[in-house]
């Protein structure tokens, strides 16, 4: 039996028995596996995880873990640049996409609220959300600590709050989004970037009391929903201001 030192960083604490938090400790394994399978044998999603030293020196996913090797693993750091070490996937994503699982179907309203392109279905399998992310470069936002360990992931993030506000503050400050927040430009049912419309365009489609009252409309292309700043709008307004400010 062979023997190797380990230490986890930051975020990734969240995925050990608290035995293990925050602290060296002992891993115990037989042959050589690669870090990969180790650090994933651990709990930790290989998707979480953006550098490795051993021994000190920056190592991939696919090295060999040999006896006594001393391994400190670290988080994805979406907003701070590393130099000199080994990053173990594309770094970082420059434009943010978002796919959801189905767990997450609130978080997704506001992540488009917020202006962030995201998708989102309740039916979407696993495949289907690893395919999707895969070829349209969208980050996995999840629940599911088993989908991040899939070997064809590349970016993803388990969402650790079960409250859908908590969930969002979380994700805005563990990806650094603030940059990116521009509220009410997209369909919160669809996704779509809304557009401009002329009230005279859509005048047969509105209440009686908007059509009185409102002057500026915006139309979604996708599922032709149309949005205006109504008591509504302020109401969302006020929330989301609560919710980034805090």
């Amino acid at each position: 039996m062979n023997h190797a030192q380990f230490r986890f960083y930051e975020e990734l604490n969240d995925f050990l028995k608290p035995s293990r938090k925050r602290q060296l400790f002992s891993f115990s394994f037989r042959g050589n596996p690669t870090l990969k399978d180790a650090i994933e044998s651990l709990g930790v999603p290989h998707v979480e995880v953006d550098m490795i030293l051993v021994n000190g020196i920056s190592a991939g996913f696919s090295q060999k873990l040999e006896n006594n090797d001393n391994v400190s693993v670290y988080p994805v750091f979406e907003s701070f640049d590393i130099s000199g070490v080994t990053h173990l996937r594309e770094r970082p994503l420059r434009k943010i996409k978002f796919i959801l699982d189905v767990h997450l179907g609130r978080m997704a309203k506001y992540l488009r609220l917020l202006g962030f392109d995201t998708k989102y279905e309740n039916d979407y399998d696993d495949n289907e959300i690893i395919n999707i992310s895969i070829a349209e470069r969208r980050v996995i936002l999840t629940r599911d600590k088993g989908l991040l360990k899939n070997s064809k992931v590349t970016h993803g993030y388990w969402i650790r709050s079960q409250h859908t506000y908590e969930q969002l503050k979380e994700v805005i400050g563990r990806l650094d989004l603030m940059a990116g927040v521009k509220p009410f430009v997209r369909c919160l049912e669809c996704n779509s970037l809304l557009t401009g419309v002329k009230k005279e365009e859509i005048s047969y489609l509105l209440p009686p009391r908007t059509k009185k009252y409102y002057e500026k409309f915006k139309l979604c292309p996708g599922c032709k929903r149309i949005y205006w700043e109504g008591s509504h709008y302020e109401k969302m307004k006020k929330h989301l201001e609560e919710i980034l400010s805090s």
